[in-house]
């Protein structure tokens, strides 16, 4: 049986993080990085934006190259899986047999997405869109793909959606809320994307949901909506949403409730595991319950706290707090987030909707909880500094957007 320092479960971006933030650290211990995909660690959002139009191209979604792992002294097993965790033992049993002991684990496991549970959804070209593998199917199949229907207006599918139609495909976007986003941002930043996209002739269809779907031969041909409309599809793509992968924790008695949970400091209910990125959730100082985020600056952030916490650089009683914040490729537009908000904290405006160039402003009460940003790089990094500051923004001057955002703080 091999001994390792630490062994991580996981080479997202959040795993491959956690092992080179650990030698940027200082620590000389083994590290194994354990990888259930074939592929070296890569980066993730350009799968469904650069990857799939073609201007990124596959050797640029590496994170690192394989030299770099080894320069660093970082044991790469890829194409692995880790099958069982044996807590008394401190080990972790993988998918080949092979057992390696730990002085500290790291799950770094992230999320699958969500299928849909309908009749049909077995057929030849229905997919989802998480890992390189599917991304590289989806781009072969859109090359010859007529009539593409997209299932979940979240970012996936509305990214999804915009390379189609760049493309010249016939795309219908269906989701069973009654508008796109709605979990991530306001109606007014929802509502544009969607209809910046409508111009460009792409269909939606909110309120409805998937009653089958339609093969032949073996294909997908068709989907049946719960409206009893027929839609024609030779290609699927359900972004319905992910659900963590915490059955290698669960099954090892960790604590697990939708997602892993760890404490302020990302462990486990075992101190000797941690948990980070998609598949952990973490107490949060801008919620009042444990939250679990799918972002990449989350997961990077969250890497670099353990192993500033493994190697003692953080001291016992520092928690993790680092602003949330995200980012989607739309098209021509970018939309930028900083800050989580609620569905119902209020909304303010600033700049020319009409233009394309405008932020949305969320406030609870007069507490800025959230900003969203659409080509508007300028106020995107200012609440950025605002809010992880803490900063008592002007609702009353939030509006004007001849002022810069900086600017428009209380200084009483």
């Amino acid at each position: 049986m091999d001994r390792v320092g630490v062994v991580i479960v996981g080479s997202g971006q959040g795993g491959a993080q956690v092992a080179a933030s650990l030698r940027d650290e200082g620590y000389l211990e083994p590290i194994l990085l354990v990888g259930e995909e074939q592929e070296l660690p890569y980066q993730r959002p350009p799968l469904s934006k650069g990857y799939l139009t073609g201007k990124t191209p596959t050797q640029e979604l590496a994170l690192r190259s394989e030299g770099f792992y080894s320069s660093r002294a970082i044991s790469l097993l890829i194409g692995q899986r880790g099958l069982r965790i044996d807590r008394a033992a401190n080990q972790l049993v993988l998918e080949s047999g092979r057992t390696v002991g730990y002085e500290h684990l790291v799950l770094a496991t992230g999320a699958r997405p969500r299928s849909l549970v309908v009749p049909g959804a077995e057929l030849e070209n229905v997919m989802s869109l998480r890992t390189y593998t599917d991304a590289l199917a989806i781009h072969d199949r859109l090359q010859t793909a007529r009539n593409v229907v997209v299932v979940g207006a979240g970012f996936i599918g509305l990214e999804v959606a915009v390379v189609a139609n760049a493309m010249g495909r016939d795309v219908h976007v269906i989701e069973f809320a009654d508008r796109a986003l709605k979990r991530a941002v306001s109606r007014e930043v929802g509502g544009f994307l969607v209809e910046a996209l409508a111009r460009r002739g792409a269909k939606f269809s909110f309120s409805t949901g998937i009653s089958s779907l339609i093969g032949h031969n073996g294909k997908v041909a068709a989907i049946l909506t719960s409206a009893g409309t027929t839609i024609a599809a030779d290609l699927v793509v359900v972004g319905v949403g992910v659900q963590p992968n915490a059955e290698l924790a669960s099954e090892a008695g960790l604590k697990v409730d939708e997602g892993i949970v760890v404490d302020a400091q990302l462990r486990t209910s075992d101190p000797l595991i941690s948990a980070i990125g998609d598949c952990a959730r973490f107490p949060a100082n801008f919620c009042s319950n444990l939250v679990r985020l799918e972002s990449v600056q989350n997961a990077v952030d969250q890497a670099r706290f353990v192993a500033m916490r493994l190697t003692k650089k953080i001291a016992a009683d520092v928690k993790y707090d680092k602003l949330p914040w995200f980012w989607s490729d739309q098209g021509e537009y970018r939309l930028q987030i900083a800050g989580v908000c609620s569905s119902d904290d209020d909304v303010v405006i600033r700049g020319d909707i009409s233009k394309g160039k405008f932020s949305v402003l969320r406030f609870r009460g007069e507490s800025l909880t959230a900003v969203e940003s659409i080509n508007s790089a300028a106020d995107h990094m200012a609440a950025r500094k605002l809010l992880a500051e803490g900063a008592s923004v002007s609702r009353s001057l939030a509006a004007d957007a001849s002022q810069k955002l900086s600017t428009i703080v209380h200084t009483s």
